[in-house]
């Protein structure tokens, strides 16, 4: 029997990069997809891809930073599936390098919007829906920023670290509700965000890792169905570091 067989996975950011592996991953494994993303994003593409795979799939628009459009979506999701199994909460942004004395402070706002309250807002309505229907699972997309500082990215490193404290509270909060969470904490990864980076920074990162390459999405997709399937019954309020070597 697969992995997530018959399983409702709920992924924002799953049109691309890291949502987009995970999706496909979850399909493999009989999973009824679920991509939220942005109305303006490539998702089609991705659907067209999952649904060759012969899994269930459906597009819902998200903002995650707009607390209507979150429970709209998961909403949107429990009705028409009947529940909601496991939420990936993968949506994120990233900016460029800046002291902390010159960040804008649209800067921070923006990153603190998408990468923590809007994770705050997607476990709040994802926690009411598995309360409803008697257990769930929530992985959140944390970051190697969400165990050390990475220099010139405050608001970044500030939301990543905000990430682990929210997949711990739930961890310790639900365990008895039969609902976990844990976390991923990825280094630099492969992806469209990644690319647009300038040689030299690429060339930095990759020297800075023990492995001497970034990773790529698939592999980040491979912990995600660990934490996502009874493989990790056992695994609550952790994090899964995925970074080629960097903290050791």
């Amino acid at each position: 029997m697969k992995r997530l067989e018959n399983k409702v996975v709920f992924i924002t950011g799953g049109s691309s990069g890291i949502g987009k592996a995970s999706a496909l991953a979850a399909a493999n494994e009989g999973a009824i997809v679920v991509i939220a993303d942005l109305e303006e994003t490539n998702h089609a593409k991705t659907i067209n891809e999952i649904i060759k795979t012969g899994a269930k799939c459906l597009f819902v628009p998200i903002d995650v930073s707009d607390v209507n459009s979150v429970k709209k979506a998961i909403f949107i999701t429990a009705e028409k599936f009947g529940r909601l199994d496991v939420a990936f909460n993968n949506a994120g942004i990233a900016y460029s390098y800046t002291s902390i004395h010159e960040t804008p402070e649209d800067v921070w706002n923006k990153q603190l919007a998408v990468n923590l309250t809007g994770q705050f807002y997607c476990v709040k309505y994802e926690l009411q829906q598995f309360l409803k229907q008697g257990g769930g699972v929530i992985v959140n997309m944390a970051s190697l920023g969400s165990l050390k500082a990475i220099e010139g990215l405050v608001a970044y490193t500030a939301a990543k670290h905000g990430v682990l404290g929210i997949t711990k509270s739930i961890a310790l909060e639900y365990a008895s509700k039969n609902i976990r969470a844990n976390a991923i904490c990825p280094y630099y990864i492969e992806t469209n965000m990644i690319s647009t980076a300038p040689g030299e920074l690429r060339k930095e990162w990759t020297e800075r890792t023990p492995m001497k390459r970034m990773g790529n999405p698939e592999e980040i997709a491979k912990a995600f169905i660990y934490l996502a399937s009874d493989d990790s019954s056992y695994c609550n309020g952790i994090e899964i570091t995925l970074d080629g070597g960097v903290m050791a």
